[in-house]
């Protein structure tokens, strides 16, 4: 971390950043319907006229750490049937694949501490394309594409805004804003650019009455925010050029909500009436309110642009001249943001891999939010109104009673998952880690706290229903995190996190061992494991054939756990000797899992001799168990249950040592389990894995075959056999199937709207890639598969890491033809100046040609492309 930075990483700096998600609406947390739909209970429409409850939503927006102060922009072309104040997106039930966010905007910049960040919004001149996105989708149907806002043709001939939104802060509490809007049409258009300042309705649900904060005209160009919290004080949003100033309240508007008459009121949706409707008397004629805007209306010429520049500060007082070292100031934090880039990316030779990188870093600061859910405060419900149904209490999240948020999150998207996923942020904390490595241990941290973690030790999964199971990759994150930050000081770990953590998630592994191994024979059923739709079944569910699925994926999850938690208990017995026994503990429960995967499984092994692969195995009470032959990622987990332990560090840890060789003196079985214990690798390291190297191979052949696994933008979901060969599984008259789906899912399981049955998904692909980093650390230079399968190449299992990484930073790269992958057909993307240079990181990608798919914005796990570019710098590529 650069000097600047360092000097940044007080809370002071994070008081006020990119916190304000980008779709309030349609979430759980707003959700007070008797049947749970959340989509529907709270759609985009409303959110114009309805106060949120527990967060707010904006534009490119900001807000302070506990979301009680917020500013973001709005727009209108004189077109448009309603102001642009939030992004537009098809909900769960209008998109042909589920939730979808129709809109195009980019993450551009962003430092660590929020002092210097810019995105860039794209905005039409025509009316926007609201029912055409709606009836497009809903006729494609499952089988086909999405519709996306390119396929409306409503960026034809350029005729857009790109609005570009930037702040640069002075201090802590001086904020400096520009937004820059340029007309990239071939005529002359006008725009009208709304900057908004409003305080989250906190005053609503009470009936005892409750102060509220005021926004008030200060002088002809500065409005005043005051607010009692002694935290918050005064602040004033100086603007330069504004034509005046709208004032009313974030409240409510019954009368167009419900059709009620209510008293006279300024309510939330005052600024759509008087713009669209022409309705003067929506705004408060005496200049205050709880919501602010400043009009800022322009006409631009083809190729021009124009620029508005705010100034948001705290104090007693106004700036007497708060633009006069304006320009200077934002070009002072840019150099700071390009000279801390510049040290995090001295490794990287390649321009459009920096490029790369700073965007998606970018993407991941952006996606910091405030999240907000005092889970006992939504299942009763709030005084002022009426109590929720009967039925809430025993539905949805019901049992997370002690949950309560107030926190700053790094959330996966924050349109699509506008909310935590627990093992989504685990990989997020990888990426992080390489700019921000408090951030990542606290959110790490955050998840295993007492009032998120439940009581019985499960870390919550997501906000649809905090009760699923996630895969268990918390300590794999931890560890990481901890040895990456070790590596970046010089050697010098943080103990006192890596222990922390360690102790929550012991508790965490008992509850799985507790609730997920019904037969304590440790084989797990974990459910779907966010791997969405990739089996035969929903496998969170009850089976549609009775009986229970023994899960080749979950149980190696929980050997990679094991194997985890057993590295961080010895590491910590390197300092402190009594966790020796808990390093014990973790690595016999390892031999255990490692035991019961190779031994046979109700008369069925996890692995197929015959196939040679792992399989699920169905258990249907009184019929015969049998393998689910799908060959999918399933499969392969297992191999990222590896550890390679250094000689010297056995040699540490004495008690360790004697209870190794006790059990594998008594135990021999168990030691012939694991890949070669006896035999020395390189090095003399030892090796622990659920693979011997002659079934690794046999996996391996499978993984690289470009027929099956291997993509030329990474491993695949399932294998590509499928395509021709459907799995069919038949139960009495019932018959069910998984065939190869390379992009968007072809079935309803999950709500459609992620794929497990082809694509390409960037955090198994990483930890594949890490899996086989430490494989050639045990067997070396000397163990090599041939890559591709069949091709007669043969690499060492390091060189395949390589390849692996080399594939999958492709997605984004120009190919010979200059194009990135990722964009998929459309033309302009690829070739358009103001297009080609701006990245969308996607939740998932196409398995033969490596379009994107699903989220756009996903930089959360899909953020892993920063690591893998700073590990692999190619030959560079013409452009």
């Amino acid at each position: 971390m650069t000097t600047i930075e360092a000097t940044r990483k007080g809370a002071d700096w994070r008081f006020w950043g990119p916190y304000l998600a980008e779709r309030q609406w349609g979430t759980v947390r707003e959700d007070y319907s008797a049947d749970g739909n959340a989509w529907g209970y709270f759609s985009h429409d409303a959110a114009i006229s309805r106060a949120y409850r527990w967060g707010e939503d904006g534009l490119g927006g900001i807000c302070d750490k506990e979301g009680r102060l917020c500013f973001a922009i709005a727009l209108w072309n004189g077109k448009d049937r309603i102001l642009k104040e939030r992004l537009f997106g098809l909900t769960g039930s209008e998109g042909n694949h589920g939730e979808d966010v129709k809109e195009l905007y980019y993450y551009l910049d962003s430092t660590p501490s929020h002092s210097y960040m810019k995105m860039l919004y794209k905005y039409p001149q025509s009316a926007f394309p609201y029912d055409q996105l709606l009836s497009a989708n809903r006729a494609a149907g499952k089988q086909g594409p999405e519709f996306e806002i390119l396929d409306t043709g409503i960026f034809d001939e350029d005729r857009y805004w790109d609005v570009f939104i930037e702040y640069a802060k002075h201090t802590p509490n001086d904020i400096l804003i520009k937004i820059s809007c340029h007309n990239r049409g071939p005529e002359t258009s006008e725009l009208l650019l709304l900057p908004q300042l409003w305080f989250a309705n906190t005053w609503s649900w009470e009936v005892t009455p409750v102060t509220r904060p005021v926004i008030s005209l200060f002088d002809k160009s500065i409005i005043r925010a005051h607010s009692k919290d002694g935290e918050m004080g005064d602040y004033f949003l100086h603007v330069k050029g504004a034509e005046e100033f709208l004032f009313c309240d974030n409240q409510s508007n019954i009368n167009r909500l419900y059709g009620l008459q209510s008293d006279p009121g300024y309510w939330k949706d005052a600024f759509h009436d008087y713009f669209i409707h022409g309705k003067h008397d929506a705004v408060n004629p005496a200049h205050n309110g709880t919501k602010a805007c400043a009009v800022c209306k322009f006409s631009v010429p083809s190729g021009g642009s124009h620029s508005v520049y705010l100034r948001f500060t705290k104090g007693e007082s106004a700036l007497v001249k708060p633009f006069v070292t304006f320009e200077s100031i934002f070009e002072e934090r840019k150099n700071d943001a390009d000279e801390f880039y510049g040290e995090v990316q001295k490794s990287i030779t390649d321009n459009d891999h920096r490029m790369i990188q700073r965007q998606a870093f970018a993407g991941m600061l952006w996606s910091k939010q405030y999240y907000h859910f005092d889970l006992r405060r939504w299942l009763s419900g709030d005084s002022a109104y009426p109590p929720p149904p009967c039925d809430r209490a025993t539905r949805r999240n019901s049992q997370w009673l002690h949950m309560y948020a107030n926190d700053i999150i790094s959330m996966p998207d924050k349109w699509e998952y506008p909310w935590f996923a627990a093992w989504d942020l685990a990989f997020h904390c990888i990426p992080f880690a390489m700019i921000d490595p408090e951030f990542a241990k606290e959110q790490l941290l955050l998840l295993t706290r007492e009032w998120y973690a439940h009581p019985n030790g499960q870390i919550p999964a997501y906000e649809w229903a905090f009760s699923d199971v996630n895969p268990p990759v918390h300590a794999w994150a931890g560890w990481r995190v901890y040895k990456m930050e070790k590596k970046a000081s010089g050697g010098k770990g943080d103990l006192d996190f890596l222990e922390r953590l360690f102790h929550k998630l012991s508790l965490n592994f008992t509850w799985w061992v507790n609730r997920k191994d019904t037969e304590g024979n440790n084989i797990f059923q974990g459910g779907f494991l966010g791997l969405d739709n990739i089996g035969v079944f929903d496998r969170s569910s009850k089976l549609p054939t009775g009986g229970r699925i023994e899960q080749a994926d979950a149980t190696a999850w929980m050997a990679m756990y094991a194997l985890t938690m057993m590295r961080i208990a010895l590491e910590l017995a390197s300092f402190r000797p009594n966790y020796q026994d808990m390093a014990t503990k973790f690595f016999e429960h390892f031999l255990h899992i490692a035991e019961a995967m190779m031994n046979m499984s109700g008369g069925v092994r996890l692995w197929d001799p015959d196939d040679e692969f792992y399989y699920d195995v169905l258990h249907i009470p009184g019929e015969k168990s049998e393998p689910l032959r799908v060959r999918s990622l399933v499969g392969l987990i297992p191999l990222f249950a590896v550890e390679v332990l250094e000689p010297e560090l056995i040699e540490t840890l004495p008690d360790f040592k004697k209870r190794l060789e006790w059990l594998f003196s008594h135990r021999p079985e168990l030691a012939n389990l694991v890949s070669r214990w006896q035999e020395p690798g390189s090095g003399e390291r030892r090796l622990l894995s659920l693979l011997r190297g002659h079934r690794m191979k046999k996996l391996l052949k499978r993984m690289l075959d470009e027929s099956e696994f291997l993509s030329d933008f990474g491993i695949r979901g399932l294998s590509k056999y499928h395509l021709e060969h459907p799995y069919v599984y038949r139960h009495n008259a019932d018959s069910f199937s998984v065939k190869y789906a390379p992009a968007e899912s072809d079935s309803y399981m999950f709500g459609g709207n992620s794929n497990w049955r082809g694509p390409i998904w960037f955090p198994v692909n990483f930890l594949l890639i890490e899996s086989l980093q430490k494989f050639h650390h045990y067997y070396g230079n000397d163990f090599k598969v041939e890559c591709p399968t069949g091709s007669g190449t043969f690499l060492t299992l390091r060189e395949i890491a390589n390849e692996l990484t080399l594939r999958m930073c492709r997605l984004f790269e120009r190919n010979k033809d200059g194009d990135r992958p990722v964009f998929g057909k459309y033309e302009v993307l690829q070739k358009s100046p103001h297009f080609r240079d701006y990245i969308l990181f996607y939740e998932y990608f196409h398995g033969d040609s490596g379009r994107g798919v699903g989220a756009a914005h996903q930089t959360g796990w899909t953020g892993l492309i920063a690591k893998l570019m700073r590990d692999v710098s190619p030959v560079p590529t013409a452009h």
